[in-house]
């Protein structure tokens, strides 16, 4: 019996757009101090340098926040962590993270987040509150990034809209020019381009000049990303 003549076929490389190379450039990602604990090296899944932002949930000790950074840190990575308003209580508490942070894992980038907590655990309640505290510049961060939201957020403007995040994004990019940190703003992922570059067009328009990085969902189960979609208010 004659064997049929199967070759392998050679790799085809798939031409990458350069824009698509472009806008992935300098990527960066989003992890939980208990999703990190069930990796064993992640410098088998990320490449050093890469800036990892450290989600804060309610309820999360600091003490583990502080030594997922410092791990993260450790191997190379720029760690952000959040800093979510409504669970700090006051300034000595936001003093106390910041000091950490900087001693245990040398942390110099931070994301500013009212955080979704429907009662404030203390005085503050949004991060602009966080930024007039100064006490980011004062321990010499280098960057400060703060949220977007493409799709609006119920938590900022209740009826529907854009009106107070807009007028919250406008405070900040005022801030920018008092501050000695690099600011950029972080939105929250989507499901569809289009409210993205309708929000960053309009971002624009009103004279808004910051930074926008866009967030992408990363790979998931379908009811997962519902479920993080319904927590965040992403999708229609």
């Amino acid at each position: 019996m004659a064997l049929l003549p199967f070759r392998k076929k050679a790799p085809v490389e798939s031409p990458t757009d350069p824009k698509v190379v472009d806008f992935l450039d300098d990527f960066s990602i989003e992890v939980m101090p208990r999703t990190l604990e069930k990796l064993e090296n992640v410098r088998d899944h990320l490449p050093e340098n890469t800036r990892v932002y450290i989600a804060h949930i309610e309820g999360t000790p600091i003490e583990d926040m502080v030594a997922t950074a410092k791990r993260l840190a450790g191997d190379g990575y720029r760690v952000m962590p959040h800093f979510p308003a409504r669970i700090i209580k006051d300034e000595a508490v936001l003093s106390d993270w910041i000091a950490r942070y900087q001693g245990e894992a040398n942390v110099s980038e931070a994301l500013m987040l009212a955080g979704g907590v429907a009662e404030p655990h203390g005085k503050f309640d949004s991060s602009m509150q966080l930024l007039e505290t100064g006490l980011f510049d004062k321990a010499g961060f280098k960057r400060l990034h703060v949220a977007g939201h493409p799709e609006g957020n119920r938590d900022i403007d209740p009826k529907g809209g854009f009106a107070n995040v807009e007028s919250a994004l406008k405070w900040k990019n005022d801030f920018n020019a008092r501050t000695d940190a690099q600011m950029a703003i972080v939105t929250q992922f989507a499901f569809d381009a289009g409210p993205i570059i309708t929000w960053a067009n309009d971002v624009q328009a009103s004279g808004i000049d910051l930074p926008i990085h866009i967030g992408i969902a990363g790979p998931a189960k379908l009811q997962t990303l519902i479920k993080f979609a319904i927590a965040c208010g992403v999708g229609p």
